[in-house]
């Protein structure tokens, strides 16, 4: 197994600056906190209003100096923010930079969790719609594009690639990863990864993968940022699919990489019962595993916020210390440390740390291990010979004519026509179109838009795929529970039908039961993240379709229950087999891999 490589200089450098450090140096070290962009890229300080992870500059004085930023921001404004945040860094007594890391933000869909919207970045389909093109040299220009934009930016970690195999329909993370097959996962992370990386460290974004040992076989679908989805189980015993893309990614050196929040149920490695706590304090998955079985040297950062409890919205959102509620703060850390992480995301609270080390429960020499694999990151991406971004610069390089001429294109590729069975498709330009979720402007490009069904030549209806909407908080931007779509909605598609030929698209996060629209509609189409534009030109045969399903698609909500977490393909005859696409190039089987 190859592990990460550090050269000698960046060991050196960061081994002499170790010595130096004092332990509330170091403790700040073990922090990736969170942080806001302000209005025009200010660095939020304790006398502005509230934003995610508290006050950034008192943090950075306090000595963190890993943040994500979460929600969206401007390009622009984001590069002022690094600039300004970096030198808040600089009057430390060390100068210690900042690393700044980002979920993706290059897609369609935003949630506080797990990515932002394009704001000024190139825009593209969702990982699920690239792995809908199964096409790794797109995959790996997407990831080109996001290192040249996001380091323009100073974002220098992508929190990604998601390297989950999406084995259960139901899941509501499906829609961030390359879909249900491990070996076209596998095949399209390695693209992604090798796309971060520029010609020398110094250009690179490091990809931190997540979430290790694979996230997909959550207990009935559920998402473990919940107390009801904290287990997951591999009844079908899968797990070594699961872990594959883990496997196949680490053989190119990655350096760093993300265990996700759940909890093991009745997992059995080597002939040994797996402690049923959360993957990040689990020694067994981390120290055992990922560093010894797989020989990964390398930063092992917590998902976020394991330790202390918050609120999101409005909304309680305790820690998601899954299996171990019962510890304090302290214990929680300590434990996350003796399973073998290093960092812990989305906390800012080196306090825990000096008091661990102070009352002789966490050894100087283990804190030492950590701090000294962050150091030679920080020295191996070269933060530490210049870190301050060209403000100037991001706006000939970020969100280009370009890039977004590419994101489009990629956006056309993603799209699945499912149905078409009167062949209605392509339509003729000109007609006279009834749209819903459409830009009228936009449609008006391809024909004559009309305000009533009864006057039109054709309907077209943009749709999201079904889901169980929550209570409250975070909550609210997880779609997750039944893919069934409502009844009232297929009475109305039906209705419109008969008045004008209708066809539907559906923004498919999850494999939802599209075979219910079939019947009611003329043709149905799927996308995973596309503009108008995109889908427009698909349906008026401006571009052929060529997009393939990710997954497979079940009868029915009770097929779907009666499945088996951890299995990716286990319909016995799904309505759409995996890799289902009207008119796609043959480029993949119409069978599901078994």
């Amino acid at each position: 197994m190859t592990t990460p490589t550090f050269a000698s200089a960046d060991q050196a450098r960061a081994e002499e600056l170790l010595a130096r450090m004092t332990v509330e140096e170091k403790a700040g070290l073990l922090f990736h906190g969170m942080a806001s962009v302000g209005p025009g890229g200010k660095v939020l300080g304790a006398g502005d209003p509230p934003g995610v992870g508290g006050p950034t500059r008192q943090l950075i004085e306090a000595g963190v100096s890993h943040f994500a930023l979460m929600g969206p921001a401007s390009p622009g404004d984001i590069a002022r923010w690094h600039n300004e945040a970096q030198e808040i860094a600089r009057k430390n007594r060390l100068a210690v930079p900042i690393t700044v890391s980002s979920d993706p933000r290059h897609g369609f869909f935003s949630n506080p969790a797990t990515g932002a919207s394009a704001q000024g970045f190139s825009q593209w389909p969702e990982h699920l719609g690239l792995a809908a093109t199964r096409d790794a040299d797109l995959v790996r220009e997407h990831a080109e594009i996001v290192r040249q934009e996001f380091t323009t930016v100073g974002i220098r970690v992508a929190l990604g690639p998601t390297l989950d195999v999406a084995s259960d329909p139901r899941w509501a993370r499906t829609l961030g990863t390359f879909g249900a097959d491990p070996a076209v996962v596998s095949e399209l992370a390695l693209a992604y990864v090798e796309g971060l990386r520029g010609s020398s460290p110094v250009e690179e974004v490091a990809a931190m993968i997540k979430h290790f040992p694979g996230g997909g076989a959550q207990k009935d679908g559920e998402d473990p940022h919940f107390p009801y989805g904290r287990e997951q189980v591999w009844p079908g015993n899968k797990f070594e699919d699961h872990l594959q893309p883990f496997i196949e990614a680490l053989r190119l050196g990655v350096t760093q990489i993300m265990p996700y929040y759940s909890m093991p149920v009745g997992l059995n490695l080597h002939g040994q019962s797996v402690e049923e706590v959360g993957f990040a304090f689990n020694r067994q998955i981390i120290t055992e595993l990922l560093r010894g079985q797989l020989g990964f040297d390398g930063i092992v950062c917590t998902d976020f916020t394991l330790v202390t409890d918050g609120s999101v919205f409005g909304a309680p959102m305790i820690a998601r210390a899954w299996g171990v509620e019962h510890l304090n703060r302290h214990e929680r850390v300590l434990k996350i440390l003796d399973a073998g992480c290093d960092q812990l995301g989305g906390e800012a609270s080196p306090e825990l740390v000096v008091d661990l080390v102070a009352d002789g429960r966490l050894s100087e020499e283990r804190l030492n291990r950590s701090a000294r694999r962050l150091l030679a990151e920080k020295f191996r991406l070269g933060l530490f010979d210049g870190s301050e971004v060209d403000v100037d610069a991001v706006a000939s390089r970020v969100g280009t004519g370009g890039n977004r001429h590419r994101g489009l294109t990629a956006q056309r590729r993603s799209i699945v026509l499912t149905d078409d069975p009167d062949a209605i498709l392509p339509l003729a330009e000109g007609l006279q179109v009834y749209g819903e979720g459409l830009d009228a402007e936009t449609l008006s490009r391809y024909g004559q838009v009309v305000p009533d069904p009864a006057r039109a030549d054709v309907a077209i209806v943009r749709i999201d795929a079904p889901y169980e909407p929550r209570t409250q908080g975070m909550e609210l931007f997880f779609r997750a529970g039944s893919l069934d779509f409502d009844d009232r909605l297929l009475e109305r598609l039906a209705a419109l039908n008969a008045q004008v030929p209708t066809v539907v698209d559906v923004f498919l996060d999850r494999p939802a039961l599209i075979g219910q629209l079939a019947p009611h509609v003329k043709a149905v189409t799927a996308d995973f993240g596309a503009s108008d534009e995109a889908l427009l030109d698909i349906l008026f045969g401006r571009v052929k379709p060529d997009g393939r399903l990710p997954f497979e698609i079940s009868d029915s909500m009770d097929s779907i229950a009666a499945r088996r977490e951890d299995v990716s393909f286990e319909c016995t005859v799904p309505v759409y087999p995996y890799g289902h696409g009207l008119h796609a190039s043959p480029q993949l089987s119409d069978e599901s891999p078994q």
